[in-house]
C-alpha cells in the first residue's frame, strides 16, 4: 500500500465534480445532484448496496439558493442524508443471518469481486423525496425511526454546544477574564484556541476506538476514490489507493473553517459592547456571550459553505484556497486513515452508481 499522504497528483484534479459522501458503518455513502447511494459490507463479505432519488435542483425554493442561506439549508441535509445512510448501513453491515425482509427492491446484496449494479429506485443534496423502497421506510416507519432521529439530532446538538460552543466559552471567561470591548480581539483570539484543541481533542480521541477507526478508514476510501474519479482513472481499488485520503472539499475542512470564520464574525460583532450596555456581570454575561454564539451559527455555517464548498471547491489549486484551507487538511490526518481494499471497494461501489445515474439524466 502507497503512502496515502502523497498524492500522485500535486497539481490537482483533472476536472472538478460536485459528487461527495460521507463514511457509514462499514461503509460509503456518495451524493450527486439528485441521487445517492450508500455501499455497505455484509458480515458474509458481499457488499449490499442501496439507492435513491433526490428532488432535482430546480424544484427547490429560489431562497434555498440564496448565498449564506444555501449553506444552512445544506448543512442540514446533508445531516439528515447522513442519518439516513447510516440506518441504512447499521441494518444490513451486522446482520447475524439473512433474514427474510433485510432486502429491498432498491438494493440487492453483491459479493466483493463482482458488484453488479442493484435495481434502481426512485428515491438525494438538499432533502430526500419519497423513496420506493417501500419495504424499508414501512419498516422505518413503524419503528418510529423519525423519533430516533429526532432524538439523536437533539443529543448531537446538545452535545455539539456544550464541547464546542459553552466549554470555550467558559474557559475563555476563566482564562482572560469577562468579554468586554476592550479585550475582544483577545478574547475570541482565546476562545478560538480553546475551540480547536477540545476539537482536535475530541476527534483524536474517539479514533482510538476499534469502531471509529474503522469508520475513518471508510471515510479515507471515501476521499481516495473521489480523487481517482476526478483524475479520470478506471474506479478500481488499485488505482484508488494511489491517491491521498486528504480532501479538499472534505467536511472536516469546513468544520476547521468555522472556527477560522467564527474568530471574524465574533471579533467584528460588539458583544461586549452590548454587554457592557447592558450593564450584565457575572452568569447572566457569560450566558449573554453563549447565546449570541448559538446566534451567530448560521452566519458562521453560511460564510464557511462559501469559502469551503463554493470558493475552495471550485479553485482547489488556487494558492489562496490552499493557505485558507492548510488547517483542515491538516485535520483530516485525524478524520482518516489509510483504507484496505475492501473500504475501496464499498467507495466505488456507491460512486460508481451516483455517477451511472448521472450520465443517464444527461
Amino acid at each position: 500500500m502507497p503512502n496515502n499522504d502523497r498524492p500522485i497528483a500535486e497539481e490537482g484534479e483533472l476536472f472538478a465534480t460536485h459528487i461527495g459522501g460521507a463514511a457509514t458503518l462499514e461503509g460509503v455513502m456518495m451524493r450527486g445532484r439528485d441521487h445517492w447511494a450508500v455501499a455497505v459490507r455484509c458480515e458474509d463479505g458481499s457488499i449490499y448496496t442501496e439507492e435513491h432519488d433526490l428532488p432535482a435542483p430546480e424544484s427547490r425554493p429560489a431562497w434555498t439558493k440564496l448565498p449564506l442561506v444555501r449553506g444552512c439549508v445544506s448543512l442540514v441535509s446533508s445531516l439528515s442524508l447522513s442519518y439516513k445512510a447510516m440506518e441504512i448501513a447499521a441494518e444490513h453491515a451486522f446482520e447475524e443471518d439473512d433474514a427474510p425482509g433485510k432486502s429491498s427492491p432498491v438494493g440487492k446484496s453483491h459479493t466483493a469481486e463482482s458488484p453488479d449494479k442493484p435495481a434502481t429506485a426512485s428515491s438525494t443534496a438538499d432533502a430526500c423525496a419519497p423513496s420506493q423502497n417501500s419495504q424499508h421506510d414501512e419498516q422505518t416507519s413503524s419503528d418510529g425511526s423519525g423519533w430516533q432521529f429526532v432524538l439523536s439530532t437533539v443529543l448531537g446538538l446538545a452535545l455539539g454546544m456544550g464541547l464546542f460552543v459553552a466549554l470555550p466559552v467558559g474557559l475563555s471567561n476563566l482564562l482572560m477574564g469577562p468579554l468586554t470591548s476592550d479585550n475582544t480581539v483577545a478574547w475570541n483570539l482565546c476562545e478560538a484556541l480553546l475551540r480547536i484543541i477540545v476539537l482536535i481533542a475530541y476527534v483524536g480521541g474517539i479514533g482510538l476506538v476499534p469502531d471509529m477507526a474503522r469508520l475513518y478508514g471508510y471515510h479515507g476510501a471515501e476521499h481516495q476514490s473521489i480523487h481517482c474519479f476526478e483524475h479520470g482513472l478506471s474506479l478500481t481499488p488499485e488505482n484508488a489507493a494511489k491517491f491521498s485520503r486528504i480532501h479538499v472539499r472534505c467536511g472536516t475542512a469546513f468544520l476547521v473553517m468555522t472556527v477560522m470564520v467564527a474568530i471574524v464574525v465574533h471579533t467584528l460583532v460588539p458583544v461586549g459592547a452590548w454587554a457592557d450596555g447592558l450593564g450584565l456581570v457575572g452568569i447572566p454575561r457569560s450566558l449573554f456571550v453563549f447565546a449570541s454564539r448559538i446566534a451567530m451559527l448560521p452566519l458562521v455555517a453560511g460564510l464557511s459553505y462559501e469559502v469551503t464548498v463554493k470558493w475552495a471547491g471550485s479553485h482547489p489549486d488556487n494558492p489562496l484556497v490552499k493557505i485558507a484551507l492548510w488547517p483542515g487538511l491538516m485535520m483530516q490526518k485525524l478524520t482518516t486513515r489509510t483504507a484496505d481494499e475492501g473500504m475501496l471497494e464499498c467507495a466505488i461501489a456507491a460512486l460508481k452508481l451516483v455517477d451511472e445515474h448521472e450520465r443517464k439524466a444527461r
